[in-house]
């Protein structure tokens, strides 16, 4: 989780004055924690406290309804609850409308923030299967349109392949036929690449980033050069980077220094519970 975490706070200063070049600082005083580590701490929190009521109770058999349902339940409460201590953390506007409603509904939307947060599903699903329910179930409380869904589950099985073990080329070739054609390159891209925020223009650049990458802040700094919307692409980028190659401890160390101390208490919990996992 920590690699979507520091792909926001390295690309919040140049999400709309893109820096098409991989020539720069990671972090300096400009840069921030903004919705995407907000909101991808929402769902690592409602992952861990549908472990806490359900886990006892399947007695180490498979997740069924009753766990998806309650981690649908929990992604609403821990996004609401967490999101609206943050309302100028650069939340779109139907979201933003989402997160301080009274009756929270899906709004269809097919944006890219269904990516961004996604992390914790790909770290913490056990199975492609797993995965794939898991995704759908945090995700579809807002974003519930295919694509949406589509995004989000092209970045969580990124990272859940990512930290199995398969290669590039593995991964590459599962996005291909089941997701995206990835038949371009960064390189290629960067002079016309525009700013984009659904999950169909940002994901697959994302992960094309991760694949030209040659280490963690290599694939944060490509992903920050394609422009765009430089903090949401460079979070998924690094969330499937901190599963392939690892996080240096001095870039992580840096990024927890940006978190308050609510939100890196959540953070040191999924540690926690990663560690039990």
């Amino acid at each position: 989780m920590i690699g979507a975490i520091i792909g926001d706070i390295v690309g919040s200063r140049f999400e709309f004055n893109n820096h098409k070049s991989k020539e720069f600082e990671l972090f300096t005083d400009e840069c921030e924690a903004t919705d995407d580590s907000i909101m991808t701490l929402a769902v690592a929190k409602a992952i861990m406290e549908t472990e806490k009521k359900m886990k006892p109770l399947l007695n180490g058999c498979e997740k069924n309804d009753e766990y998806n349902a309650l981690l649908e339940n929990m992604a609403i409460k821990y996004m609401q609850e967490i999101g609206r201590k943050y309302p100028y953390c650069g939340y779109g506007g139907m979201f933003w409308h989402w997160v301080f409603s009274d009756n929270p509904k899906p709004y269809n939307s097919y944006g890219n923030g269904a990516a961004m947060r996604i992390s914790p599903v790909g770290f913490f699903a056990t199975t492609e299967h797993e995965l794939r329910e898991l995704s759908e179930k945090v995700t579809a409380v807002t974003h519930n349109h295919k694509e949406g869904i589509k995004g989000a589950e092209a970045a969580a099985l990124s990272i859940f392949m990512a930290k199995r073990g398969d290669t590039k080329e593995e991964i590459r070739k599962k996005i291909n036929e089941n997701y995206y054609k990835l038949d371009f390159t960064i390189d290629k891209i960067r002079d016309t690449y525009k700013f984009n925020e659904t999950c169909q223009g940002t994901v697959p650049q994302a992960i094309v980033a991760f694949l030209e990458s040659s280490s963690f802040e290599d694939a944060i700094k490509t992903a920050i050069s394609v422009g765009g919307d430089s903090d949401t692409l460079a979070a998924i980028t690094g969330s499937i980077a901190e599963a392939y190659y690892g996080v240096p401890v001095d870039i992580r160390d840096k990024a927890l220094t940006y978190l308050d101390d609510e939100l890196r208490l959540i953070y040191d919990e999924w540690l926690h519970q990663m560690v039990k996992n």
